[in-house]
């Protein structure tokens, strides 16, 4: 199967399972993609943090630097979007994945139509965001920066996840206009939403709490019962 919208994008295929990542590699390229492949975290995370992909697909069990450990230290430099895949697909696994900055996860065992149709969702999403002008500077001096994914007040970062960012990014878009939980996570967290799944409420909290150390005062994070969440601004 050729995927037509994304070609030449790059994907980082960390998996350790040589089986796995061979059929791995053969799909991906078979679907025009161009795929790099590494079995260790930390070989992984040089690569990251030293080429430019579109996307990477990192196990978490990895020998040398485990793939959360790893995802942790890449989004202190990089916001590649990033799809976990992992047998540990339990939810506190789940939130710890999301939690360090990862863009989707994906249990294993999965298949390879399915990966593909979530590599395709998270480019066609990073496509768009490129297309649509970020907010970069507001009345009060919250500075959006989209190549670092977070947001600074008198030079102060606040150091958001790229999940954080986006978050925040629509809540700013949408100011002090309520936004449904459902449209957070397809928008901002790129996946469906589940009752059970406490990830947007934790993204929120931690969003509350970094700008609130960096002294941000233009507005706050509010929960609008049975709905969802408002950024409403100060005073209103």
């Amino acid at each position: 199967m050729l995927s037509t919208a994304h070609p030449a994008a790059r994907i980082l295929a960390v998996e350790d399972d040589p089986l796995l990542a061979s059929h791995l590699q053969a799909y991906l390229q078979g679907c025009g993609y161009r795929v790099t492949l590494s079995r260790d975290g930390s070989e992984g995370l040089r690569l990251a943090e030293c080429e430019d992909f579109d996307l990477i697909l990192m196990d978490i069990l990895l020998p040398g630097t485990n793939g959360l450990d790893a995802l942790q230290q890449l989004r202190r430099r990089r916001g590649v979007p990033v799809l976990l895949i992992s047998a540990l697909g339990d939810e506190p696994h789940r939130i710890a994945g999301f939690s360090q900055g990862a863009d989707d996860f994906l249990p294993k065992p999965f298949s390879l139509g399915e990966l593909s149709v979530r590599i395709e969702a998270i480019l066609r999403r990073v496509a768009y965001e490129r297309r649509e002008p970020s907010p970069r500077e507001s009345a009060d001096a919250l500075w959006f920066d989209e190549d670092r994914c977070d947001v600074a007040l008198a030079g102060h970062w606040a150091g958001l996840t790229p999940s954080e960012y986006r978050v925040l990014e629509l809540l700013w878009r949408h100011r002090d206009e309520a936004l449904s939980k459902p449209f957070l996570y397809q928008q901002a967290l790129r996946r469906g939403y589940a009752q059970h799944d406490r990830s947007l409420d934790m993204h929120v909290s931690h969003i509350r709490r970094k700008l609130q150390t960096i002294g941000y005062q233009g507005g706050r994070v509010e929960t609008v019962w049975g709905r969802g969440y408002v950024l409403a601004r100060a005073g209103a």
